[in-house]
């Protein structure tokens, strides 16, 4: 039997430097392989490091390597997880103060909202303005206020590989 897999890309936008040891044996925890991070400073957060790297494992790894890393409060970071044979793709994002935003995502990476999810809300909002709120809870708005300063500091960074050991 051939096992599946995907593939995905795991950024912490903001760590104290004395976690980015504990985060790596975190991500090591789940691939079961070793991790070495390049770690940059974050200029969004004085004091603050910053990294990302690519991963492949089974379907559902993302999601393992979000429960891995929200163990920290005070990280900033998004796991990606691309579509693949019967999965979903999926984007999940974590900042301190709101926990963690999950959401299915499409082939280019946007964010997919349900027919269901749409009717709920126009069946449940009570105006325009509440219609737009509920809009913006969908697509994750607060999560990515707070991220893109944090992305956009981190634009040129250098990305590594993990595989999962199987």
């Amino acid at each position: 039997m051939q096992r599946r897999s995907t593939q995905g890309v795991v950024f912490v936008h903001s760590c104290p430097k004395a976690l980015c040891q504990h985060v790596e044996w975190a991500l090591e925890r789940v691939v079961g392989a070793p991790v070495s991070l390049s770690w940059a400073d974050q200029p969004a957060a004085h004091g603050a490091f910053r990294a990302e790297v690519a991963w492949t494992g089974v379907p559902g790894t993302g999601a393992k390597l979000v429960a891995a890393l929200r163990q920290w409060p005070m990280l900033r970071f998004e796991v990606t997880e691309e579509a693949s044979h019967g999965n979903d793709g999926e984007r999940m994002s974590y900042v301190p103060g709101h926990g963690v935003f999950r959401a299915p995502t499409s082939a280019n990476g946007d964010i997919v909202v349900t027919e269901q999810q749409l009717r709920t809300l126009a069946a449940t909002a009570t105006s325009v303005e509440a219609f737009r709120h509920g809009v913006d809870q969908l697509l994750g708005a607060a999560w990515d206020a707070d991220l893109e300063v944090y992305r956009y500091a981190g634009d040129g960074s250098q990305t590594t590989w993990l595989h999962q050991v199987v």
